[in-house]
């Protein structure tokens, strides 16, 4: 059996289309027992503190969101499972307002941590059964959840699916000119 290491290596950073949003590629140390990874760490996201832990369980063909927060930043980590992961910067005086980020990711091929600013919307689409755990900065507050349509053209994000199993929130969420109102 291999020891584990003192320490584990920083993860490798992948560039994204949004500013403030960051894809951190975490590498397992394996050995015959299993694997140990890290999937968060402060330094990582300075002045990130979290608050609450999220798990999300979601079935193949689900579709969440998309969410985004006034205040809040989250970090996610799919735990396992297919996933394809929609951003959209929705920020007033960001130099990257509207862009767009697609994330597929496979934890069968890699582990990735995301990180996720306030005012960027977020979702994602199971491409399998999946596990979502994820941090946030602030506690629960219905008050910063707030939601975008999934499939507004004017966003540009594509889906694998136009019938996805959604939400009655998903499926009542504004289009992306009445979401841009609610930041201002």
């Amino acid at each position: 059996m291999a020891p584990m290491p003192d320490a584990v290596a920083g993860p490798e950073e992948r560039p994204l289309a949004i500013e403030g949003a960051r894809l951190l590629v975490l590498e397992p140390v394996v050995d015959d027992r299993g694997a140990f990874m890290e999937g968060w760490r402060e330094d990582w996201a300075p002045g990130f503190r979290p608050v609450q832990s999220n798990l999300s369980w979601s079935e193949e063909n689900v579709l969440r969101g998309l969410h985004f927060h006034r205040h809040q930043a989250d970090v996610w980590n799919v735990v396992s499972g297919r996933a394809r992961i929609g951003l959209v910067d929705l920020r007033p005086g960001s130099a990257t307002r509207l862009a767009t980020s697609v994330i597929e990711v496979d934890t069968d091929e890699e582990r990735v941590c995301l990180l996720i600013p306030p005012g960027v919307a977020h979702g994602f689409y199971a491409r399998s059964a999946m596990l979502l755990h994820y941090l946030v900065d602030r506690a629960y507050d219905g008050s910063d959840e707030l939601g975008l349509a999934w499939n507004d053209p004017d966003v540009g994000l594509t889906w694998p699916t136009e019938r996805p199993l959604l939400s009655e929130r998903d499926r009542s969420n504004p289009a992306l000119a009445d979401a841009l109102r609610l930041l201002g």
